[in-house]
């Protein structure tokens, strides 16, 4: 029995950077048409978010959104 599957990372996955802070923004799908949305920050802690996305770009714009109105710290996992 074959348990993999193929994973499809979108063309909008990207490095975002502000106020010298950073996050992979990785946006990707299996095998259902719903689009997960992964943030790992400088410190390699990943956050998942348990909603799915219909595209790829409402995936990206909930990150932006983030940025936007709470700064990439929201972002961020500062461990001690």
């Amino acid at each position: 029995m074959d348990d993999e599957f193929e994973i499809e990372m979108s063309p909008l996955c990207q490095t975002m950077r502000v106020d010298d802070k950073t996050v992979q923004v990785d946006i990707y799908r299996g095998e259902t048409e719903s689009w997960v949305l992964e943030v790992v920050d400088e410190y390699g802690t990943s956050t998942i978010w348990n909603d799915q996305f219909s595209t790829d770009l409402d995936a990206l714009a909930v990150v932006k959104k983030i940025i936007r109105e709470e700064g990439i710290d929201a972002l961020i996992n500062e461990t001690s």
